[in-house]
């Protein structure tokens, strides 16, 4: 009985001839094949070893059904994470776009910020808060200059804890109205016979955005401010 003895060929093998070819570089086609062993394989490249593999298997001992199955399922786990890395890549980019989308429409737009100046426009009112940790009997904010001269004191009154509101129209002590500017906001409060000085939220016009590009945090750029985090902001208006 005549006897084919030509020997099965497994995936393994292929795999291990191809980087043995790929890896003499006796003419321009083998180092061309020696630039692509250095890429990471690839479904198609995955299909066609598989597909070699079925062609040259001995006929009369062919391929276990189980191994052949579980070469089928790698086949199917390399397609699905090849997808899945398409997919991620989409939506990232797809973020990316939404990320610069909304930074564009933040530019010019009035947001409010924990500080302690602000750019006022002295024609019209500044509508500010306090932060208040507990409750208080009174407290105070007083409006400085540049240099540092105090020229108003608003009296806020007993205030519970939270936020209270305040409103500055714009003019000094005497009623007169200031130029328009950078001004300092103190606020503080007496707590059993000793100065505390609270913090004030303010608002802030956005000149710029700075988006990271490795993914981190969308910065704000604020007029008389400065960087803030887009976390830090606490309201968005107009």
């Amino acid at each position: 009985m005549a006897v084919d003895s030509t020997s099965a060929v497994n995936l393994t093998d292929v795999l291990k001839a191809s980087t043995v070819t790929s890896a003499t570089p006796s003419s321009n086609k083998s180092a061309s094949l020696t630039g692509a062993s250095e890429k990471a394989l690839g479904k198609d490249a995955f299909l066609q070893l598989l597909v070699t593999q079925m062609q040259n298997q001995n006929p009369l001992d062919p391929q276990d059904n189980s191994e052949f199955v579980a070469q089928l399922a790698q086949f199917s786990s390399l397609e699905g994470i090849s997808s899945l890395n398409e997919s991620v890549t989409s939506i990232s980019s797809a973020l990316g776009s939404s990320r610069a989308l909304q930074a564009s429409s933040l530019v010019g737009r009035s947001v409010v910020v924990q500080n302690d100046q602000a750019v006022v426009d002295t024609s019209k009112s500044l509508n500010g808060s306090v932060v208040l940790p507990q409750s208080v009997s009174g407290a105070t904010v007083s409006v400085s200059d540049t240099s540092g001269k105090v020229i108003k004191t608003i009296e806020l009154g007993p205030q519970s804890a939270g936020n209270a509101s305040f409103i500055w129209d714009g003019t000094n002590a005497s009623g007169e109205k200031v130029d328009p500017g950078t001004y300092r906001f103190d606020a503080k409060t007496t707590v059993d016979g000793a100065s505390v000085a609270l913090g004030t939220l303010l608002p802030a016009t956005v000149t710029s955005v700075t988006l990271s590009q490795t993914g981190g945090e969308m910065m704000l750029n604020l007029s008389g401010v400065g960087q803030v985090a887009l976390s830090k902001v606490q309201t968005i208006g107009i």
